[in-house]
């Protein structure tokens, strides 16, 4: 018999519940190229007004929403203020810089998630033709779990209009900040000029992005999603997948939120072993192994069910289909490792 796996290498290995799965068979679809897809076109309206925009655009992934909304911003030769991290910059293998000749600047975290904003000011380039155009500050929010605070928001926003900067949010993880602070999605989605939002990070959809911004962006934004190959059809499908996770699964971020807690608390005392920030990150919880190899306390655990990623700091990341009982499970499994090890 197959041991069942506790997969906690993201929030992105949830499959569609039988719920999502009816309202993808029952959906109402046309050709999105022309427009005429109306479940397309009710979710990007959605999305536009939960979010304070005008105006929204359906992607197959972030990467690409994320791109496109560079590639509106700003033009050849000219740049874009980034965290060193961020995964505009990082993980979205360069898009920017190899598709669009636009330029990061990336920028060290502090240890809360934030830029600091007096390297964001010294980042700035003046007018000289020896220096790329700044055109752009990125945030991301959530970033590694980290919710980016309301008030630092506000002031790096204040700074992008001082500088008459763009001002762009990664919000892959937007539902899980504005749950975990109790707030309205367009308290944080309002303060950007552009916002790419995930429904395939803990909302369960098996695909899909929608980027939120101006009439005049949008329009921009639809012209570059035909040149990278975004432009879709009938996809409305996916689009329905969406919609359900909307109706269905935003609010229950909380109960990933709470999980993840309880997960840090349960490996909390364990000796060799450190829970990062002393707690979890929204659904996230990074582990540093200081009494063990920390590939071999992977690998260990793999074998055993418990599934979870990290480089060097591993990161295990709780989402809609783990339930109570698999965290105290994976909460077993990670003691028995270190007990193993003193044994």
């Amino acid at each position: 018999m197959n041991q069942p796996v506790i997969d906690l290498r993201s929030d992105t290995v949830t499959v569609p519940c039988e719920g999502m799965r009816r309202a993808m068979a029952a959906a109402e679809v046309g050709d999105d190229v022309y427009g005429e897809d109306p479940t397309i076109n009710r979710l990007e309206t959605r999305l536009a007004e939960m979010s304070a925009h005008e105006a929204g655009l359906f992607f197959p992934s972030g990467t690409q929403s994320n791109l496109v909304a560079l590639l509106s911003h700003c033009q050849r030769g000219e740049e874009y203020i980034v965290s060193q991290d961020a995964h505009t910059y990082k993980y979205e293998g360069g898009g920017a810089a190899v598709l669009g000749s636009i330029q990061p600047q990336p920028i060290e975290l502090a240890p809360d998630g934030t830029i600091p904003l007096e390297k964001i000011r010294a980042a700035i380039k003046e007018d000289d033709p020896h220096f790329a155009i700044t055109r752009l500050v990125a945030l991301e929010n959530t970033i590694a779990g980290r919710i980016v605070p309301q008030d630092y928001i506000v002031a790096a926003r204040e700074l992008a209009r001082e500088h008459g900067l763009s001002f762009h949010l990664d919000g892959a993880r937007v539902f899980n900040a504005a749950v975990g602070q109790g707030l309205a999605l367009a308290d944080i989605t309002g303060l950007f000029d552009s916002v790419s939002i995930c429904l395939s990070k803990g909302l369960g959809a098996p695909v899909g992005s929608v980027l939120v911004g101006s009439h005049d962006l949008i329009a921009r934004g639809r012209r570059w999603r035909k040149m990278v190959g975004g432009g879709m059809r009938q996809a409305g499908i996916i689009a329905a997948a969406c919609e359900y996770a909307l109706d269905h699964n935003v609010e229950r971020l909380a109960e990933d939120h709470a999980l993840a807690a309880r997960l840090a608390e349960g490996v909390s005392a364990i000796d060799g072993l450190r829970v990062v920030d002393g707690a979890a990150r929204t659904n996230m919880v990074f582990l540093d192994c200081t009494g063990g190899d920390g590939e071999d306390f992977r690998e260990w655990c793999a074998t055993r069910g418990l599934r979870f990623g990290g480089r060097g700091t591993a990161r295990l990341v709780v989402h809609k289909d783990v339930n109570a009982e698999q965290i105290e499970s994976a909460i077993g499994i990670i003691q028995a490792y270190f007990a193993d090890r003193r044994d």
